[in-house]
């Protein structure tokens, strides 16, 4: 979610997220992992202020999911 309010469109959105995987396909352009610990959101594409993405992924335990870089 970017919770800029105004004028702060973001890209490139990075996230540690160790060997994610999951037993549900999850569209690439959406979420997809490039290689160990990081992973791809919007394909890189800019996610506008107050917008939000998701998906679900199905595993028999949690990824902990963080930002590791953006472009502002």
């Amino acid at each position: 979610m970017n919770v800029c309010t105004t004028g702060c469109d973001i890209s490139s959105i990075h996230l540690t997220c160790g060997w994610f995987s999951s037993a549900r396909l999850i569209n690439p352009r959406v979420f997809k992992r490039l290689r160990y610990n990081d992973c791809l959101v919007n394909n890189g594409n800019r996610l506008a202020n107050g917008h939000t993405i998701s998906f679900q992924y199905a595993n028999t335990f949690r990824y902990p999911l963080s930002v590791s870089s953006v472009r502002c």
